[in-house]
């Protein structure tokens, strides 16, 4: 018998109905040689600290940092996950061979090895690998099965994430908890968590630090055209009403004018960070909504897998273009002209060496059905993204005019779309950022090289502007960039590898800091409450807030994953890392935040009484109040001063 165990419920009836197992049981479905199961949610994790050794159930800096000699993985307690985990583990125990139908990720590989280790697995297993959930894909994913050895790399790089997660996460927020705690509230840090806090934290200190200055910029009104002066700012007054005073008097001479004429391409098919951002700009759909959404859609079978941080695809994707082409059939009017002629195949689309496990996020030319408005307008994204990349590159004009009034030059510069091309494919429907770039890039009157007349100088007082805060869009684009401000495609995707989380992570991140109230939304932006900031600004250990060094881990992940760095290398450096974060922050004599209950201080003055309530610490002094030091584990002793 073969047992096939699914990511969930619903993609092991669409395997079994394909496989023809019919017959439904309990936990399974079976029939002709099949038997089709499933996992939901996370089935398996890391033990908890308790788990390894009692000392560790207790919060104590004593006990920092906790590094288990081996970890170990446990069934969660759950009677619905018991249960399921149960039919599993019996199946597996008389299967002649398992097939891995797991999401076709990092985290779906992990979860799914992990059931398979706890249900003791001993037959060999196959690896479904798939990137849509259409019954054409899942036929010739079936009848191109990979040997789980394959994925050894994959699975070893999740689970480095996963420890590395555990050791940090675990260690790093009882040190600061117990060191630094506020009010008893937990101080939580994580790998990818407390860098993205402190992007968020950095730019709004930025911003309330920031001091506006005045600058003067001289323009001119010419033919109803404004030109502005090439030399640009002006730091005074002054400076800038005396080249007013000098232009005022003559005639405005056009000395140049210069056409070129250029294409730009379509933008590229979707990741899915990149769906997220537009997603948040265009509706305001959060990161974790856009992801819920296109997961969604590839369960329905419309879009492909969308857990991706590639925007090309492979060349095998080229011979299938026009059928998913003529599936999209609301899209006709669009697709038709691309059908009477041969589909082209140009490397901004078609790349090999830019995909790995998955190709971008695209339509699977399943006709949609039974979509909610949010769903249709991603899925619209989406199609008319994919259409518009086998459209013509549009035409376009730059027109630069220059002009002169008594030797001080002005110029202007405007475009003009010369042949749509691809433009024609996006709605007529244009967003606030869309009508002013438009407005940038304006028609210019016909003007005539050595014509001049009158013209209305001004001399305009402008104040710098602080830098923005971060919206969900900016954030995510920050966090695939290691924080650093990059609007170049190409140069963004070297930066990727340097990313701080994964594509598909990234929206739980946020949705985690929401959470725990260290970020709170105005409007779009993503404003750090007062526990955020003072979360950052306790934390001195660039290690843990950095977002260029958690960027470095990342891309050793991602080398883990392509089988060029060691996983217990890898491993090792994070444990000497987490060592000395300890050893540093148990060293520091900061004057810590009040707690409730207990002022945790490092005044010598410590009283050193045995506690009257419980008998088992010691009365420390802090800030207004004396103290138990068990305060953690539940001593109420308190008098104040």
């Amino acid at each position: 018998m073969i047992v096939c165990i699914a990511e969930k419920p619903s993609v092991a009836r669409d395997i079994a109905e394909i496989l023809g197992a019919k017959t439904r049981k309990d936990g399974y479905i079976e029939g002709n040689g099949y038997q089709v199961t499933w996992t939901f949610g996370h089935l398996c994790g890391l033990l908890e600290p308790h788990e390894y050794t009692p000392d560790w159930k207790a919060w104590a800096l004593s006990q920092l940092p906790m590094i288990p000699q081996r970890f170990g993985i446990k069934v969660m307690n759950d009677s619905g996950i018991l249960k399921q985990f149960k039919v599993i583990e019996t199946l597996m125990a008389k299967a002649d061979e398992v097939v891995n139908c797991g999401d076709a990720g990092q985290e779906g590989e992990l979860i799914q090895r992990w059931v398979m280790q706890k249900a003791l697995c001993k037959c060999p297993v196959k690896r479904l690998w798939i990137s849509s959930l259409t019954e054409e894909a899942i036929r010739e994913g079936f009848s191109k099965l990979k040997d789980q050895s394959e994925f050894q790399h994959l699975y070893e790089a999740g689970l480095s994430r996963a420890i590395g997660d555990w050791l940090l996460g675990m260690n790093a927020t009882r040190l600061y908890t117990l060191k630094y705690a506020k009010n008893r509230q937990v101080l939580s840090i994580g790998r990818v968590q407390t860098p993205t806090l402190a992007l968020i934290v950095n730019r709004q200190l930025e911003i309330e630090n920031f001091k506006p200055e005045a600058y003067w910029e001289l323009k001119t009104l010419y033919r109803d055209t404004i030109f502005s002066a090439t030399k640009g700012r002006f730091s005074s007054v002054e400076e800038g009403t005396e080249f007013l005073e000098k232009v005022k008097s003559a005639d405005f001479l056009v000395t140049d004018i210069s056409t070129k004429k250029g294409t730009e391409s379509a933008p590229r098919l979707f990741d899915l960070t990149s769906l997220q951002v537009e997603c948040n700009k265009k509706f305001g759909f959060s990161a974790d909504e856009t992801l819920k959404l296109i997961q969604i859609l590839y369960e329905k079978k419309v879009t492909t897998y969308p857990r991706v941080d590639t925007t090309y695809l492979s060349d095998d994707m080229y011979p299938k273009i026009p059928d998913i082409l003529k599936g999209l059939k609301e899209y006709e009017l669009l697709t038709q002209p691309l059908l009477t002629a041969k589909i082209p195949k140009t490397k901004k689309v078609f790349d090999n060496t830019k995909v790995t496990d998955h190709h971008a996020i695209i339509p699977t030319g399943v006709h949609p059905t039974a979509l909610n408005d949010n769903e249709k307008r991603v899925f619209d994204m989406v199609a008319r993204r994919f259409i518009a990349n086998f459209y013509p590159e549009c035409k376009i004009s730059t027109t630069s005019v220059l002009g002169e009034v008594e030797k001080v030059e002005f110029k202007v510069t405007g475009k003009q779309i010369l042949d749509p091309g691809w433009r024609v494919v996006f709605e007529k429907v244009k967003t606030e950022e869309e009508k002013e770039q438009e407005e940038d890039e304006k028609t210019l009157p016909l003007f005539v090289k050595g014509e001049s007349g009158p013209h209305e100088p001004i001399l305009a007082e402008k104040w710098t502007s602080p830098p923005k805060p971060y919206t969900e869009a900016t954030l995510l684009r920050a966090m695939e960039t290691a924080g650093k401000l990059v609007d170049n495609d190409e140069l963004r995707d070297v930066l990727k590898e340097n990313g701080i989380g994964r594509p598909s992570t990234r929206a739980a991140i946020i949705e985690t800091l929401f959470k725990r109230d260290y970020i709170r939304k105005e409007r779009k932006n993503l404003i750090a409450t007062n526990t955020g900031v003072e979360l950052i600004q306790t934390i001195q250990e660039e290690l843990l807030k950095s977002a260029e060094l958690t960027g470095r881990w990342e891309k050793k992940l991602r080398q883990i994953e392509r089988g060029e760095y060691e996983a217990k290398e890898f491993l090792e450096e994070l444990k000497e890392m987490l060592r000395q974060i300890v050893f540093n922050v148990k060293s520091d004599n900061r004057r810590t935040f009040t707690t409730t209950g207990i002022v945790l201080s490092d005044e010598k003055s410590i009283i050193g009484t045995s506690c009257p309530v419980c008998g088992k610490g010691t009365i420390i002094k802090g800030n207004k109040a004396y103290g138990c030091s068990e305060w953690k584990n539940g001593c109420s002793f308190r008098q104040s001063f």
